[in-house]
């Protein structure tokens, strides 16, 4: 009895124990999931999940009884949701009649309230990050390729497939997921088990948003704050302004991004079918992984051949669903923050009294916003009509009236990162694939979850060169001058790309010489910009050519100007200048 009261006393040691709980039980779920157990193994892993559903549940409410008291409303608010989660789940499956004996092994409903827990457990944890030991670069980096790896592993459970999956064609999904690219080397639908393709969803939604991002929210949405070392980091990465926008940035970038993928879940289910699958969750997990898949440009998708599947292709209600949500993902997030703000202000001003109007707020779109939107819609505009034009006979002649022009312009806009299709790849003529490999090589927009040199990238190039035609010493738009380290910036971005692509193009020619150039090419730009479109040789490719595809859709997805940020000494800032000398160009 004395002991026990002073267990009770002491609610940091419970606390601990269940964040050590709550650790382990990851290696559990995993162990539980990924492999056939005894009855008797069972039995042992239910009552462990049954102590880490109770110690969660007493670490929760210690903390605010006994711990800090001044705790936020909504804090309490999602600690009482996942409270009632908790329980409702212990009391269905551990507490009713026969529970432990009748226990299902492929329950997401204990693995969700587990995974709660220990996302509870793990934002309490207190980090401190250093930036003398490694900088912002090298942890984007290194975060990248831990998930990558776990990933690998995670595919090569024998309950994540139907068949024995080699290392590398393990690594190379995992890689393409967490790089949100969609290049296969199996048949996601068929060849990976539900628990498989749960586990790929998890590596897009993680890849497309960035570990960091996850991590770094929920220590400070549980905690109230971080340190000012924390905040440095996370303002390169989110492209905060200010140091104390990071956080409200952080939060602004999950809420959008889970509320937008919830909305086209909702709107991709009404669009389907009910017939089209065997059952409600078949139904509603097609939804939610081809929302997510498309809001974060992954391209994955359970169907064998994409949306070009006979009960797929010709609904275009679908289609536009999925354009929407892709171009959305693609524009980036600092884009649509200031497109929401954009149209708070102009509602606000049509609403208001004309006396209150003349309180006008110039530059609310600021001008990375018109230069992204005007350079995406001028993409999407001139992509659409050369694809209707030169595929009107050919891969859009099934198609009639509307069906061509949605087609069409799921076509062109699919190219910048997405990696859906809805034609036979195989079928396009050459002409437009160099419009495809352009259309990739440009990608999407800056800070989202699309790749490619970024649209911002080739809008300065354009402005440079008709700088230049006109004798101008300097790129002005809009009555602002671009910095001149965005010009560096975004020549650097466009020379190491092609660099890259050349040497991948190099290497696979030498891997699998009897391909033709055109679809290594195409491969290659596909790699770089994660955009995840083929011809379909990715399969039939040698192990040597899918190790370079990997290196290349890593290095896209980081940024060859990340990698060497994060790698390269850095020169200490001299305060002196040499002489300017003209170099002769042309």
């Amino acid at each position: 009895m004395k002991t026990l009261l002073k267990i009770i006393l002491r609610p940091r040691l419970i606390i601990r124990f269940a964040f050590i709980l709550s650790v382990l039980s990851m290696f559990v779920l995993i162990f539980d999931f990924g492999f056939n157990q005894f009855s008797f193994t069972q039995k042992g892993i239910n009552v462990f999940y049954v102590l880490v559903m109770v110690m969660g549940m007493l670490s929760t409410a210690i903390r605010h009884l006994y711990i800090d008291k001044n705790r936020r409303g909504k804090i309490l608010f999602f600690d009482t949701i996942s409270l009632i989660v908790t329980v409702v789940v212990l009391a269905h499956h551990f507490f009713s009649l026969n529970g432990l004996q009748n226990f299902i092994l492929q329950d997401y409903w204990i693995a969700s309230a587990i995974i709660i827990i220990f996302i509870r457990e793990m934002a309490e944890l207190r980090i401190n990050y250093k930036r003398t030991i490694i900088n912002p670069a090298q942890l984007f980096v290194i975060s990248f390729l831990l998930i990558i790896l776990i990933g690998a592993f995670l595919l090569l459970l024998p309950n994540a497939t139907h068949h024995p999956l080699s290392f590398i064609d393990a690594l190379f999904t995992s890689t393409s997921a967490v790089c949100v690219t969609g290049l296969i080397v199996v048949d996601t639908g068929t060849y990976f088990t539900e628990f498989g393709q749960i586990i790929i969803l998890i590596l897009i939604q993680i890849g497309g948003l960035g570990i960091l991002t996850f991590a770094s929210y929920f220590s400070y949405f549980f905690k109230g704050g971080s340190s000012y070392e924390n905040q440095l980091v996370l303002s390169d990465m989110t492209n905060s302004q200010k140091i104390s926008e990071v956080f409200s940035t952080l939060k602004r970038i999950l809420l959008l991004t889970f509320t937008i993928e919830m909305i086209g879940a909702i709107f991709i289910f009404f669009s389907l079918k009910s017939k089209s699958f065997s059952s409600f969750w078949d139904h509603l997990f097609f939804s939610v992984f081809h929302s997510v898949s498309s809001f974060c440009n992954a391209g994955f998708s359970t169907l064998s051949n994409g949306l070009y599947e006979i009960d797929f292709r010709f609904n275009y209600s679908l289609q536009i669903i999925i354009i929407l949500l892709f171009v959305l993902g693609g524009l980036g997030f600092p884009i649509m923050v200031n497109i929401m703000k954009y149209l708070k202000h102009v509602l606000i001003r049509f609403f208001t009294l004309s006396s209150e109007k003349s309180k006008y707020k110039p530059w609310v779109l600021n001008l990375n916003s018109r230069i992204t939107l005007i350079t995406t819609g001028c993409l999407i505009i001139i992509g659409t009509l050369l694809f209707y034009i030169f595929e009107y006979n050919n891969s859009l002649a099934e198609h009639h009236g509307f069906g061509k022009f949605v087609t069409a312009l799921f076509g062109a806009t699919t190219p910048r990162t997405a990696g859906f299709n809805t034609i036979d790849m195989g079928a396009l003529s050459v002409t437009t694939l160099l419009i495809i490999i352009f259309l990739m090589w440009v990608g999407a927009s800056p800070a989202s979850t699309g790749g490619g040199i970024k649209t911002s990238t080739l809008a300065i190039a354009t402005m440079n060169f008709i700088s230049l035609a006109k004798g101008k010493t300097r790129i002005e738009v809009y009555r602002r001058e671009i910095a001149q380290s965005s010009i560096q910036r975004a020549f650097a971005i466009i020379s190491l790309s092609l660099i890259v692509i050349g040497v991948g193009i190099f290497f696979m020619t030498y891997f699998d010489p009897e391909k033709p150039l055109i679809d290594i090419a195409f491969e290659c730009f596909s790699a770089y910009s994660t955009v995840g479109l083929s011809t379909g040789i990715t399969g039939d490719l040698s192990e040597g050519s899918k190790i370079i595809l990997m290196l290349i859709m890593f290095t896209g997805r980081v940024s060859t100007l990340s990698l060497l940020i994060a790698f390269v000494r850095k020169e200490k800032y001299k305060n002196y200048r040499y002489p300017t000398e003209e170099i002769t160009i042309n």
